[in-house]
C-alpha cells in the first residue's frame, strides 16, 4: 500500500490488537509515506495509545521537516505503475515457482490422459509442491496445486 492517501481508523479509542500504540504508528505512517495523505481516528475519546501515536507521529513530522529544511529537500510523491506495485507481492523464492507448476504440465487435457496407475503417483508429486509452495509462501501457486490435486482425485474415485 505505498501510495494510500487516507487512512481512517474507525473506534479508535477501543484498545485491543490494532488499537495498540505501535500498531497506530504503523497505520498514521502508511499514510505519511504519500505527500498528501491523511490519517483519520475516529474516537468517543482519546486514549493513552491514541494521544502516544499522535505525539509520535507529530516528533517524527518535526524531525522530517527539519530535516528537509536542513538538506534543501522538497518532498515529492512516487509515480508507479500498478503492475510495479504488484511485483513486490510475489515471492522470489528458492523454489522459482516451478514455472508455473512446469508451464500447466498437468493441464486438464493431460490430466485426461493419465494413466488410473499413474494417479496416485501424481497426487504424491503435487502434494510435495503444494506444501513446497506453501512453506516459500508462494499461496497461489499452492492454491492451483490443491486444485490440480482435486480434480486428480475426482478422477481416480471416478474410475
Amino acid at each position: 500500500m505505498p501510495e494510500v492517501s487516507l487512512v481512517s481508523v474507525f473506534d479508535a479509542d477501543k484498545e485491543g490488537f490494532l488499537r495498540s500504540e505501535q500498531s497506530l504508528i504503523q497505520t498514521i505512517g502508511r499514510a505519511a509515506r504519500n505527500i498528501n495523505g491523511k490519517a483519520i481516528l475516529y474516537a468517543d475519546k482519546t486514549t493513552g495509545s491514541m494521544q502516544r501515536a499522535i505525539d509520535e507521529t507529530n516528533r517524527r513530522r518535526k524531525m522530517q521537516i527539519e530535516f528537509n529544511l536542513k538538506n534543501g529537500i522538497q518532498p515529492k510523491g512516487i509515480v508507479k505503475n500498478v503492475g510495479d506495485i504488484m511485483e513486490g507481492a510475489t515471492s522470489t523464492s528458492k523454489g522459482k515457482h516451478i514455472s508455473s507448476i512446469k508451464s500447466k504440465t498437468l493441464s486438464d487435457d493431460i490430466l485426461n490422459s493419465q494413466p488410473i496407475s499413474n494417479i496416485a503417483l501424481e497426487i504424491k508429486k503435487l502434494e510435495e509442491q503444494m506444501y513446497k509452495h506453501a512453506k516459500n509462501l508462494e499461496f497461489e501457486e499452492a492454491a492451483r496445486v490443491r486444485d490440480l490435486l482435486t480434480k486428480l482425485r475426482e478422477r481416480s474415485l471416478a474410475s
